[in-house]
This record gives C-alpha cells, structure tokens and sequence, in this order.
C-alpha cells in the first residue's frame, strides 16, 4: 500500500520477522550435518575420509578404546553447538519483537512473485531433479536387478520382481514396520506436545532461570546420536527398572534425541503469538488451562504439525542410537537397512529403500493434508 515492491517487503519485512525461524533452521541443519554417522560411515570410512561422528566412532573402536579421544571431541562438538543455542535463547527472551498474531484480524495470504516466480520455479525443478530424482532412478533400477550392474540394454534383459519377493518375505520386515511406526508416531507426539509447554514457559513467562528449562531441553542436540545411545544403555543396564532391551528404551532415547528439535519448531510458532490473547482470555475468566487448549495450542497447529512430520520421518530414519539399543524383538527398518548392508544385499536394500521412501512419501502427504485441516487457514 505504501509502494514498496516484493523485494523490498522481503528484505524490510517479512525477512526480520522470519529470522527466528531462520536462525532456528540454520541451527537444526548445522547441528544434523556434524552429528550425521551414516553417511559418513557408510561412505566415507572404507576409503579413509573423516567426520567429526566417524572419528568418535574409530576412537570408541578401537583397541585399547580411547574414550578420553572420543570425550575430547564430544566436549568440541558440544561448545560449537552451544554457541547456536545461546544466541536462539537470545531471540526467544525478545518474542514480542516478531509476534504477528495479535488481537487484530490475522490471516495468512500468499504473495504474487510476479515474474521471478519462473526463476523460483526452474531452481525447485533443478533441486528436485538432482537431489530426488537422479538417486531415486538408481535405486529404483537397482531394485529389479538380480545383481547391481550398470543401466544398459542388456541390462534390461534381467529386470526381475525377485528382490521385492525377498523383502516381502523377510521374517523380520512387519515386526520392524510396526515397530518403527510405533516409535515414530509415539516420539512425534510426546516431543511436540512437552515443548509446546516448555517454550510456553520459556517464551512467554518471566519465571527466575527460565533459560535454564531451555538449555537443558536443548543440550540433547549437542550429543552425536551413537554417544547419546550409549550413554542411555549404560544408564540403563544399571538402573533396575527393566526397560533394556525393549521399545520403552529405544522411546526414550528417541525422546531424548529429538526434544531439541521440537522446542526449535514451537519456539519459532510461539514467539509470532503475541500475550494480549492469553490476557484477553484471562480476563474473561479462562484458567490457564483453558487458554493453553483453546488459544495456544489452535494457533501452534501450524508449527506443531511441521514439526510432527520432521520427527515422524527422522525418527522412521534413525540409525545411530537404534544400533546401540536395539534387539531381537525391537529391530526398527534401520536396522533392517544397515543389515542388509553389511550382508552385501544390494538389491534387495534397494527394494526395501524404494518401499521405504514411498512409505514416507504417503506419510508426508497425508501429514500435509491433516495440517491444511486444523491449521491457520488463508482468508
């Protein structure tokens, strides 16, 4: 209304309110990029190239182990990650500076991108088609091979069903379905739920050492996922309370591991609803009970059902503390996936990987759909 083109509302507007999100972002990818182990481990350590989680992993293997090693480097690990949660602790004590739900009339609208939205468009399509297409092609070749070989004509002489038939048949494949589901959605609800509380706390309150809840919810994030699972088991195998060796073990170390992320999710929706609603309520008699259920928590659906979905699917994914906790009885896919692995069963982990990433396609939208349904809707 006052003239100002699209480039200048991103830049004077809508970027610094967004730089919450932005940063808490920022801090989720840092962290998961220097705290990932597979990858590294599966790729990089037969041919001689480190990571920070590949060389904690070396020292804890090794013989004499050197726990001192690994605990150097997990001290490092945790001061670089530290600073990041300091400065989003910072941002979260100044909430009222990006609220944008007030009392006034708030709906969200999208913006016309006018011309640059081909060039937003040509960029998405190269992205999807070079990080989701190519590698899905390739496993999806791999996958109706009897061995892995390269596409070629003659290749395409030997496409079989055979390595589906062998997943399908896998004894341990629908124990493990359903226990990762069961992880997966009991983890998503818990960790999204107990933060929506915490940064409650955190961001709208003024309670003595409130940062304290804060940092110490967040401290998991600090720990690579293999060195937070051994540290769970042995707790556990020393505390009599039984739950080594069974899902309840795997929960908690999957609670653990992913509380940080969802505080980031809630804190970023919390600090956009601003205090004058929850005064409002009050005022007109509502319990703090009351106006957490029907204020707060309706207007977090957005951010709490985006942070769902990103839990729900790491969870499905985690590898590095399941292959520390888990048994017989509670193999997840990854475990089934890095089984298959080590037993050279390329195909028939490409058969299993394309099943996995449709699953996971399915879920997402679904997810999507569910949170078009109860979140903020555009006017």
């Amino acid at each position: 209304m006052s003239g100002a083109s699209v480039l200048q509302v991103v830049r004077k507007v809508t970027l610094p309110l967004a730089w919450p999100a932005v940063f808490a972002t920022l801090l989720i990818l840092f962290v998961r990029a220097i705290e990932s182990f597979e990858v590294p481990a599966l790729l990089g350590l037969p041919v001689g190239i480190q990571v920070f989680t590949s060389a904690i992993y070396q020292a804890v293997h090794r013989y004499p182990s050197q726990i001192g090693l690994a605990s150097a480097y997990a001290v490092t690990l945790l001061v670089l990650t530290t600073a990041g949660v300091y400065f989003q602790s910072r941002l979260s004590t100044r909430g009222n500076r990006y609220a944008t739900m007030t009392g006034k009339g708030f709906r969200p609208r999208l913006i016309d991108l006018g011309n640059w939205r081909y060039l937003t468009v040509a960029i998405f399509l190269l992205y999807f088609f070079l990080i989701v297409v190519l590698p899905f092609a390739v496993l999806l070749w791999s996958s109706f091979q009897k061995f892995y070989s390269v596409p070629s004509v003659e290749a395409l002489s030997r496409l079989t069903l055979e390595p589906y038939r062998t997943i399908l048949g896998h004894p341990n494949l629908m124990r493990s379905v359903w226990n990762s589901l069961l992880l997966a959605v009991s983890t998503a609800t818990l960790v999204m739920l107990v933060t929506a509380v915490i940064c409650w706390i955190v961001v709208k309150t003024k309670l003595p050492g409130r940062w304290l809840l804060d940092n110490f919810a967040s401290l998991p994030m600090v720990f690579p996922g293999i060195v937070l699972g051994l540290s769970i088991m042995i707790l556990y195998l020393y505390l009599p309370i039984g739950v080594y060796g069974t899902l309840w073990i795997m929960l908690i170390a999957y609670v653990t591991r992913f509380m940080p992320y969802g505080l980031r999710y809630n804190t970023t929706s919390m600090l956009q609803i601003h205090k004058e609603l929850e005064e409002s309520a009050q005022m007109s008699g509502a319990s703090w009970g009351t106006a957490f259920r029907r204020i707060i928590l309706p207007l977090l659906k957005p951010g709490l059902v985006a942070g769902w979905i990103y839990i729900v699917i790491v969870s499905i994914r985690e590898l590095s503390s399941s292959i520390l906790l888990y048994s017989p009885d509670t193999e997840v896919l990854s475990i089934l996936i890095w089984e298959l692995w080590e037993n050279g069963q390329y195909v028939e982990l490409s058969a299993l990987g394309v099943m996995f990433i449709l699953g996971l396609f399915v879920l997402v939208l679904l997810a999507q759909i569910v949170g078009r349904r109860f979140g903020i809707r555009e006017a």
